[in-house]
């Protein structure tokens, strides 16, 4: 139901979840003879992606991070008051953030702002472990098989230019309807 209340324009739709970004590849596709070892030695250091899909527009907003705390998470939601918050004289939709049960979002100190943004951010909250009901999974299903696989970042600054430059160019090439003709990693 509320997928289609988005559609229509009733409201703004967000799913919202977090990834981790690693500095060593993602193998997504690789060839090797049987036995061998598909290993690339590369130091395994990562950053924090913490991302809100809205579904009408199918425009994804991201920020990074070296940690995956609540005090990031609040971050993001800074980041959403600015694109979706009400602002003075101007009409707003009721916001819906669709959220998981990860301790991230459950903490006192996440629970306090999104108490905050009450008036006007409604918060749905997912069944545990049903990661399957969060439509942002599917974005970094993309963001790691088509623009972080295969490659070896030495530096994080260059992982989370590399990150931000895939989130633009995601939003850039994106359709209304990510599933009429979608990239499959096999």
């Amino acid at each position: 139901m509320r997928k289609q209340q988005a559609q229509a324009g009733d409201i703004v739709l967000l799913f919202v979840d977090e990834s981790e970004a690693l500095t060593h590849p993602y193998l997504a596709r690789a060839w090797a003879p049987r036995g061998a070892d598909l290993r690339v030695p590369a130091p395994a250091r990562k950053i924090a992606v913490l991302g809100a899909l809205d579904h009408a527009r199918r425009d994804l907003v991201v920020t990074t991070a070296r940690t995956k705390r609540s005090t990031d998470f609040i971050g993001l939601l800074e980041r959403l008051d600015g694109l979706y918050g009400p602002r003075p004289g101007q009409p707003t939709k009721p916001v819906v953030l669709v959220l998981d049960n990860g301790p991230i979002h459950t903490s006192k100190a996440s629970r306090a702002a999104l108490d905050a943004r009450r008036h006007w951010l409604i918060v749905e909250w997912l069944p545990r472990y049903a990661p399957e009901l969060n439509d942002i999974e599917g974005v970094w299903r993309d963001l790691k098989a088509h623009h972080l696989a295969h490659r070896t970042f030495t530096e994080l600054d260059d992982l989370d230019t590399t990150i931000h430059d895939a989130v633009a160019n995601l939003n850039h090439r994106r359709q209304r309807d990510p599933l009429v003709s979608p990239r499959i990693s096999a």
